[in-house]
C-alpha cells in the first residue's frame, strides 16, 4: 500500500511501514513544514492514503470537501510512536483492504469508518 505519513505522526511510523513493505512518503523526513493543503493535495494526486493525528484533516475532508484517496486519523490517548504503530498494526491486519477512499478514525479500542 502507499501511505503519506504526516509530520506529526512521525518518522518511526514511516520506518515501521517501510519495514512492512509499504511504499511511504514521510512528510517529516522528506518535506518538513509542508502545509496541510499541500499534503492532502499531494496525497490525492499521487494516490497516497494519508496517516495523521491532526484533526484538521477532518475539517478539510468534511467541511471543505477536499478529495482524498483515504485518510487514517489516529485519535490516541497515548501518542508515543509504539502506540501509533500498534494501532496501525491492528488496523492493517483487520481492515487493509477497506482503507482506500475512506476516512477512518482509529483509537486504542475502536476503528470507525466515518461517513462522508
Amino acid at each position: 500500500m502507499r501511505f503519506i505519513v504526516d509530520e506529526c505522526t512521525g518518522p518511526a511510523v514511516a520506518r515501521w511501514l517501510r519495514e512492512q513493505q509499504h511504499e511511504v512518503f514521510s512528510v517529516y523526513e522528506q518535506a518538513r513544514g509542508m502545509d496541510d493543503d499541500n499534503i492532502i493535495q499531494k496525497a490525492f494526486e499521487e494516490n497516497w492514503i494519508l496517516i495523521t493525528n491532526d484533526k484538521d484533516f477532518g475539517e478539510k475532508v468534511y467541511r471543505e470537501r477536499r478529495p482524498h484517496r483515504g485518510v487514517i486519523l489516529l485519535r490516541l490517548d497515548d501518542e508515543r510512536a509504539a502506540n501509533k504503530i500498534d494501532a496501525l498494526r491492528r488496523l492493517l491486519w483487520k481492515y487493509a483492504d477497506q482503507l482506500a477512499g475512506h476516512f477512518v478514525v482509529v483509537t486504542e479500542m475502536t476503528v470507525r469508518f466515518a461517513r462522508i
